[in-house]
């Protein structure tokens, strides 16, 4: 085999070259603190760091919904506990407008201030978040919610749920609807109304000094078969002969068909609702009627409906206008009173309800914060397994190339001197 000078040459500068480019390898290692710059330098550590690397950008991703929801819902929650400390302000101001000595002036600084409560309530319903959007107008955050009427307000929103995606497989709603929190309010007891009976112009009947409270039910089964057999409630007529009140149990609202035969009345005690006509039935259910009723008077007990909060509100405004001695008698007033704060006090339940699941949002969002906190750190540990440079042997690995470096130099340097001529 021959061997030319210019493959020696050719050699000793390749030899060179390649060690100049393992020291810069290894110097832009240094530098970077990365022993995979390009993929060729570990093909399967490359793919693998790329797979951590995308799903580490979409846990990041979730933080940052996680993030925005937990602003969101802690607007919401803030607002939904102004409510709820907004009805309990009302709520003390109607025990107090029930007391019958108070005068008809009285009654008409109470009323001022549940005005300015209805209003504030209004501008709660109508608040916007730090982008302008409604917060209870569901889907449609450009919509004013509620509009003030003679009754109480009217919903423009919807139903929508403005969803976020705050984990692999968990959508979470940032907002709560208006409809939820201020309209799905039961009336009476959240299970039925009791009220003073009227007639068809809504006239009261009663003359007499009765007053209903909000009844109970004690068997919600019962109770549920009931309404299934009679959707129209109860009624229960009084009757007084001979100076003795005894009460009756009749279908509603029509009251002609008798439910139970008459019974003697005795203030404060309790009325059972059931049917022992045939065919006989037990409604689950109880009333408390206190005072004296008179002859022909008569109370309902009607199915709960939806009452928005705001026509409890506008309610218990329009009884205290009335006062006593206009359009009601002192036993009327306390009845239409008693009647609004059950509305009341159902709608600071149905707030509380709404402020839980707001709270269990909240909570939730925690959790699934810490959880992708330790998920992106664990992504960030295998990457940084898979990519990060081991200083000790880089160093180690430069003083050795710089060796090869400088023997190949010097090699060279030798081998390059020799020619045929030097021997001859």
């Amino acid at each position: 085999m021959r061997i030319s000078t210019a493959q020696i040459f050719n050699s000793g500068a390749s030899g060179i070259g390649r060690n100049q480019s393992d020291l810069f390898k290894l110097a832009n290692q240094m530098a970077t603190g990365r022993k995979v710059l390009t993929p060729e330098d570990d093909p399967i550590a490359s793919a693998q760091a790329l797979v951590l690397t995308q799903s580490s950008a979409v846990t990041q991703q979730f933080l940052k919904n996680q993030s925005d929801a937990l602003g969101k819902l802690n607007i919401v929650e803030s607002q939904v506990a102004s409510v709820g400390d907004l009805l309990q302000s009302v709520r003390e101001r109607l025990v107090q407008a029930g007391s019958t000595t108070l005068s008809n002036s009285d009654r008409a600084y109470i009323t001022t201030e549940l005005e300015a409560r209805f209003s504030e309530l209004m501008g709660i319903a109508n608040s916007q978040d730090g982008e302008g959007n409604y917060l209870f107008s569901g889907y449609q955050g450009a919509v004013k919610p509620f509009s003030a009427t003679t009754s109480g307000a009217a919903y423009q929103g919807d139903s929508g749920l403005r969803l976020l995606q705050v984990g692999a497989a968990r959508q979470m709603a940032t907002n709560v609807t208006g409809n939820q929190l201020f309209e799905a309010v039961r009336s009476g007891n959240g299970s039925f109304v009791t009220s003073a009976a009227t007639t068809g112009a809504g006239a009261p009947v009663n003359t007499g000094s009765g007053i209903i409270d909000q009844g109970s039910v004690s068997d919600p089964g019962k109770w549920t078969a009931a309404l299934a057999a009679y959707p129209g409630g109860v009624q229960i007529k009084f009757s007084v002969a001979a100076g003795v009140t005894s009460y009756q149990l009749f279908d509603s609202p029509a009251g002609t068909t008798a439910y139970t035969a008459a019974q003697a009345y005795t203030p404060g005690q309790s009325i059972k609702l059931e049917r022992t006509t045939a065919p006989a039935s037990d409604f689950g259910a109880a009333v408390v009627v206190s005072g004296q009723p008179a002859n022909g008077d008569a109370f309902t007990i009607a199915p709960s409906t939806n009452q928005s909060i705001f026509t409890s509100l506008r309610s218990a405004i329009s009884t205290l206008t009335s006062g006593i001695g206009g359009a009601y008698t002192s036993t009327e007033y306390s009845n239409r009173l008693a009647e609004s704060l059950g509305g009341i006090d159902q709608g600071l339940e149905n707030v509380n309800k709404v402020r839980s699941t707001v709270g269990s949002s909240l909570k939730e969002l925690d959790s699934l914060s810490s959880s992708a906190e330790d998920l992106k750190l664990q992504y960030a540990s295998s990457v940084s397994s898979l990519q990060d440079l081991d200083y000790t042997k880089a160093i180690t690995d430069i003083s050795q190339k710089k060796l090869q470096l400088e023997a190949a130099q010097l090699s060279f340097k030798q081998i390059s001197q020799l020619s045929l001529f030097s021997i001859l």
